[in-house]
């Protein structure tokens, strides 16, 4: 099972169930939610690369001047959309390097280590770089090597067993993998860049 086939299958949807999460990655998702919401303040325009289920917009909602949600899978989209999220928030399906968006945006994002998923990660940051242009505007969300023990036992628990580690991903029995990064790696693959803890097992990731 590839990656996308995880995701349409309904991965995300189970993973965000809190009774899934062990307590380490709850708070993860946790701090990551009230980064943000620092980080964006109010009347802003951002764009989510890998948006899933809306859920970090919808938080964001009454802060932006605009948000737009931009996911590859139809199974997440509509529904965000459907939920009614208050605000001037849009949600639409599109490859993660090609956007049908403009080069208008104040903060390009790509949260929970969605980057680390994806198959194309420096087309993907090229792309949230040409949508926010402007250096300290793009922010990964990724997790650190100390997330494993905790990953493999939330994989676990969602069907998908841990069956390969390596110092740069972990794969699971049926295909799904997913990558976690050092400091060195992430500058190396990113470039210029401020790097922050995010809880215990994670970075944010300004470029």
């Amino acid at each position: 099972m590839s990656n996308e086939a995880a995701y349409a299958d309904g991965l995300l949807n189970r993973a965000l169930d809190p009774a899934t999460q062990p307590p380490a990655i709850r708070e993860y998702l946790r701090a990551e939610t009230e980064r943000l919401k620092r980080l964006v303040g109010r009347g802003r325009r951002v764009v989510d690369f890998g948006c899933g289920t809306g859920r970090h917009l919808a938080a964001l909602a009454s802060q932006v001047a605009l948000g737009v949600g931009v996911d590859c899978q139809p199974a997440y989209t509509p529904a965000a959309a459907a939920a009614g999220v208050a605000g001037p928030v849009h949600f639409i399906i599109a490859n993660a390097t090609q956007v049908p968006c403009g080069p208008s945006f104040d903060l390009a994002i790509c949260t929970t280590n969605t980057w680390g998923t994806m198959p194309d990660q420096l087309g993907v940051l090229s792309e949230m770089r040409r949508l926010a242009p402007n250096p300290g505007q793009r922010l990964l969300s990724v997790y650190a090597p100390r997330s494993i023990t905790h990953r493999r036992q939330w994989y676990a628990r969602l069907g998908h067993e841990v069956t390969q580690e390596t110092d740069e991903y972990l794969e699971t029995a049926d295909g799904f993998r997913s990558e976690h990064f050092t400091v060195e790696r992430l500058r190396g693959l990113v470039g210029q860049c401020e790097i922050e803890p995010m809880g215990e097992i994670g970075y944010f990731v300004l470029a």
